[in-house]
This record gives C-alpha cells, structure tokens and sequence, in this order.
C-alpha cells in the first residue's frame, strides 16, 4: 500500500506564483521500483510558470532525476495499480507525463506553442498507470478496426469523490476500459477508483459503478467523445461496440500494455522518439 505524505513550502493557492516548489515524500511498499528499491522517498520539483509551455514537473529521488513512466512501479499490491495523476478532477489544463523528454517530466500540453486547454473542465481525476504502453506498431483486433496504438502509456479516469493533486501517486481498482479511437489510433481508457475511496469495497466491476456513481460510465464516454470538437476535430469513436468493458478484460489491457512496454524497454520494439533511459 501507498502512503503519501505532502508537504508544501511558500505556497499560497489564493495567489499561485510564477515558479513555486512542492515537496512530496512518497513510501511505497509491496511493489518495488526498477533498480530493486521497494520505498522511494520522490521530491517533485515545479519550474517555470504554471499554464504555460515552460511549467515543468520534475521527479527527483534522492537528488537525482528519476522517471515517473519508468521508475514508479506498476503493482500497488492486492490487485492494486499505481496511476500516477496528470490532470486533477474539475480543471482545463491538459497536463501530460513527457514521453520524448529526458526524465519525462509532467509538461503543459500544447498545440503549435500554445498552452493546450479542455474547453469545459474534465469531470473526473486523469492519468496514467506507469510501465504501460500502447504499441503504435501493433495492430488492433475487428473489435477496435484494426487500430494501432498511440505510443502512450495507458490512460486512467479515476471516478472516486476526491480530487487527487498533479504528480501524486495513487493505489486504484480497474473497474472497466472503453476503446476508444481518438485520430484512427487506438487510446484505451482505462476506469478505475481510488482505492482509498469510500464505496472501493463495494464497486467491484463496470455494472457496480451506476449503483454509486449513476451516469458516470456514459459520462466519461460521451464527454471523450466530444471534448476535442470545439477545436473542430471529428467526434471521436469507440471500439467493441461503444460497450465499456469488463474489470477481468480492463486488467487484461493492463497486462498487455505492461508487456508492450516491457517489450520496449528490451529494445523488442521501435522507441522511435520515445525517452527510454
């Protein structure tokens, strides 16, 4: 299990500065990092201006550089997935783990150099799960038309009650996985719950979710379906017939795309741009 403990210096959310610091201590146990280490003491360090194409999220432990994709483990324990969270719940700015940067920092997304924003906030916790990717050089199945994957890691929408703070690292349950396809490039969405959240215990499965949380599965399908149109992109489609898939068949995705990565990392498939250490 993960505890988390956050501890911030000079910092006045009223009135966010230019460049601020943000220290997080971060104990992790029953998984172990890359390299053997089962607890990491990470420092995330904040540069530049925050909403803008120069903001910077570093991850740093022990003084030294490390990768939020590569270095976080994967496993929480107890059939547990660590997501690291890119985006809080009810926000606009489309933050994201830097895939071809060194270090892979947390970036501001942008579009020929301007700062990339949502245009209405997105309505659940958003990330990544570490260790995973989506082989652009695989080809999907009939069930997604022969999509290849994005070259990301796999996407989370965490559905829990709380909001969870850019950069931190949270312990969740795969509960379902939409297919979507964003462009012609397959981009699973995997839905899964804070496993601190109160109902945790008792959502189980894709179908549980309605009985707690009703409207939230066709939510997060419609609102990726749309979210990219006012930009005057075609509305994006789904996979398996538009039906949210199985918790059994989410962890299958997982297990997949950590064998993808894994398969990268061996030097198996093309890193093309891709910061691999």
């Amino acid at each position: 299990m993960l505890a988390l403990l956050s501890v911030y210096s000079g910092y006045n959310v009223a009135a966010r500065p230019a460049v601020r610091s943000m220290r997080h201590v971060t104990k992790l146990a029953g998984g172990a990092a890359r390299g053997g280490n089962p607890l990491m003491d990470i420092t995330l360090e904040e540069a530049g201006e925050f909403g803008t194409t120069d903001f910077t999220m570093t991850f740093k432990r022990d003084g030294a550089v490390i990768s939020p994709w590569h270095d976080i483990p994967l496993e929480a324990g107890n059939g547990l997935y660590n997501m690291l969270t890119e985006i809080p719940k009810m926000t606009l700015k489309k933050m994201e783990v830097d895939t071809k940067a060194e270090g892979n920092p947390i970036k501001q997304d942008e579009k020929k150099g301007k700062a990339r924003l949502y245009h209405g906030p997105i309505f659940w916790n958003y990330g990544c799960l570490p260790q995973t990717w989506e082989d652009p050089n695989v080809k999907g199945d009939e069930n997604v038309g022969g999509a290849f994957g994005d070259n990301d890691p796999l996407d989370v929408v965490e559905i829990g009650a709380a909001s969870l703070s850019m950069g931190s690292v949270t312990p969740v349950k795969p509960l379902g996985v939409l297919s979507m396809i964003d462009d012609g490039e397959l981009d699973w969405k995997l839905i899964a719950i804070n496993a601190a959240d109160e109902h945790a215990a008792q959502i189980n499965d894709v179908d549980d979710i309605e009985k707690f949380y009703p409207g939230t599965v066709s939510g997060i399908r419609e609102w990726f379906r749309w979210y990219k149109t006012p930009d005057g992109k075609p509305i994006n489609a789904f996979g398996h017939g538009e039906k949210a898939l199985s918790a059994k068949e989410a962890v299958h995705v997982i297990e997949e795309t950590n064998g993808f990565y894994k398969d990268l990392m061996a030097g198996k498939a093309d890193a093309g741009k891709l910061w691999t250490k």
